[in-house]
């Protein structure tokens, strides 16, 4: 049974009033993927009457009463994703089209949600607590970066007037504060729950920890913010992570250590839920929510990511430290997956933030925790990495012999220079074999070293080293399967010139990508931070960034070289980075001179076939 979503619904279940409304800026989709169902199943299950206030008009209040006033106070999400990430490209144009809406519909929640429904909230009923989470809080809970304003702005806790700020995945977090709120206690005398933040007068700062520099501060001087930066980020560890502090005017933003991740029985507990698994039928008649399709019949199996890539906010909100669901949990829910209605033999993913991340990088960070300011895979794979897949290999091994299930697939990401340390190449062999769907998606993002130093990737060579492994397994098991390398274009510390010597390689190595995709610098990022203030906050060293326009243009042009669209911008490209010996008529040229018997001499852009022999492709 989905949980109320009007006062009918609440007069159904036969109460007199709701203890949590929780509103999110997504349409309401009960299905563990989806972190507003997980909180609210987590709450019903601790015995709390919970309403779901999703996507409200914000014109005026009267949504936000909905339900009346509730007991113990209000919830607020912007939903899966950051609003404005939600709105707009990396162009910073509008998007025709949102997921997490019925009928893809766009503008059925605020730009910066999170702030406008705490705002009406507050207006509607000034005196009820209100706690804010979910990723565009987490994101934003300190001074940051934003890409849309091109300025800072102060955390999000301020703008939005909310009495708590809950980062991370939360539920533990959400169960302690509910619990004392339902115990009679003040929401401003909440103040020691790890994984939360708070706001307070200056003269009540508390002792110990490590202090940011102030918003004014970040605000005045780059320098200063990239060192907020690197202390945010550094003390993102559950074991060893102290409390921040960040001065805003006269008050203090308090961010308490983070929570320790859940046990792997607290995680199983969280997949076991009743949840209905699809959307609410309200939306039946708008044509459905699409976004659940991607992942109704997918399984995670994990939580963290210790391959920590720069660009990703994952590190900051999940953590780094990898935990995971049980093998029978992951079973169990596999046998309900074929329960359903609809399910037709197939498992999309059985994966996670890192498919193939199922234990700690090394047995030192299980009591010191992870390294500061290190990553366990990029330059190089550290020396105390240890690779083993032989449990997710397990798991994958017994649903796919399950009854009423013809393939199981792994379609999240996959760290490929994590599974080339495996001394046991079994996994391998028999993900090729049994567990891709024709093609593979890795995230090699590009090959100049310089480049894949600021994204924290690995060097290409572990890329080619996998993909002729890759290949030769394919081979071996009689597919024809490809390989979707995701490219990324103007990352910090791409010039024209690091541009050139991607499309150098793609060409090289027959690779046509159908997309790619412009840095996009989302909140809580240490590439976002590289990005505003030119400077690599671990090291302060000067980072070239692309910021103009048409220079991004050239360099995404660069990676379609082969598009007779971009010639002219490719053209304009090879010439300002010095290597006009790449435009001419020979094999290794990468686009034709614009002169006019040269085009009648050769129409077809050089390259070869599309793809090769192997055929790799971009989504």
């Amino acid at each position: 049974m989905f949980l109320p979503i009007n006062q009918n619904d609440v007069t159904q279940r036969g109460w007199n009033e709701v203890d949590f409304v929780y509103v999110t800026g997504d349409a309401y989709v009960d299905h563990p993927s989806f972190g507003a169902s997980i909180i609210t199943r987590v709450l019903e299950a601790e015995g709390y009457n919970v309403a779901v206030l999703a996507q409200p008009k914000w014109n005026n209040t009267d949504d936000f009463k909905r339900f009346g006033k509730p007991r113990l106070g209000f919830l607020v999400t912007s939903g899966n994703i950051d609003s404005m990430v939600a709105h707009y490209t990396a162009a910073k144009k509008k998007r025709s089209q949102d997921a997490y809406s019925p009928g893809k519909i766009m503008g059925l929640r605020p730009d910066r949600a999170v702030v406008v429904y705490c705002n009406k909230i507050k207006e509607a009923y000034p005196d009820v607590p209100v706690i804010i989470g979910g990723l565009e809080a987490s994101l934003r809970r300190f001074a940051h970066y934003d890409y849309w304003d091109d300025k800072i702005r102060r955390s999000v806790l301020f703008d939005s007037q909310a009495d708590l700020l809950i980062y991370g995945m939360g539920e533990n977090q959400i169960i302690e504060v509910c619990r004392r709120l339902s115990n009679g206690e003040d929401i401003s005398s909440i103040r020691d729950v790890k994984g939360t933040c708070y706001a307070c007068d200056v003269t009540e700062t508390p002792f110990g920890g490590k202090e940011c520099p102030s918003f004014e501060n970040c605000i005045k001087n780059k320098k200063e913010y990239a060192i907020s930066c690197r202390i945010q980020q550094d003390e993102q560890d559950h074991i060893r992570g102290k409390l921040i502090k960040q001065r805003h005017g006269n008050k203090m933003l308090v961010q308490n250590p983070p929570m320790p991740p859940l046990t792997q029985q607290e995680l199983d507990w969280v997949y076991s839920l009743p949840y209905e698994r699809t959307y609410h039928p309200v939306y039946e008649s708008m044509g459905g929510v699409p976004a659940i399709e991607e992942v109704r019949f997918s399984i995670t199996h994990n939580r963290g990511c210790f391959g920590a890539c720069n660009f990703c906010s994952l590190a900051f909100h999940q953590g780094r430290f990898i935990t995971t669901r049980s093998k029978e949990s992951v079973v169990k829910e596999a046998e309900l997956l074929t329960t359903l209605p609809d399910f037709k033999g197939y498992i999309h993913d059985i994966g996670g933030p890192t498919a193939n991340f199922r234990r700690t990088s090394c047995l030192k960070q299980l009591e010191h925790g992870l390294c500061k300011g290190k990553k366990c895979l990029a330059p190089k794979p550290c020396k105390a990495l240890e690779s083993d897949h032989s449990e997710y290999l397990d798991i994958l091994r017994t649903v796919r012999s399950l009854p009423k299930i013809k393939k199981v697939f792994v379609r999240s990401g996959i760290r490929y220079d994590y599974m080339l340390k495996d001394p046991d190449d079994t996994f391998f062999k028999e993900l090729v074999k049994y567990h891709v769907s024709g093609q593979l998606k890795v995230a090699p993002e590009h090959c100049s070293a310089a480049v894949l130093d600021k994204m924290g990737k690995p060097h290409i060579e572990a890329y080619v080293d996998f993909s002729k492994k890759y290949f030769q397994l394919s081979d071996d098991a009689g597919k024809e399967q490809y390989l979707v390398p995701y490219l990324m274009s103007s990352h910090p510390g791409s010039t024209l010139k690091e541009a050139v010597e991607l499309a150098v390689f793609l060409k090289k190595r027959h690779i046509r990508p159908e997309q790619v995709q412009d840095f996009y610098p989302t909140p809580g990022t240490i590439s976002t931070c590289m990005f505003y203030t030119g400077l690599d906050p671990y090291t302060l060293e000067p980072v070239y960034v692309a910021k103009d326009p048409h220079e991004k243009a050239l360099q995404r042009a660069l990676l379609q070289y082969y598009a007779p669209q971009n010639r002219h911008l490719v053209i304009e490209a090879l010439k300002k980075a010095g290597r006009h010996d790449l435009i001419g008529m020979s094999e290794k040229c990468l686009v034709r001179p614009l002169d006019k018997n040269a085009n009648q001499q050769n129409k077809r852009p050089t390259g070869g076939k599309p793809y090769g022999k192997k055929k790799i492709k971009k989504r």
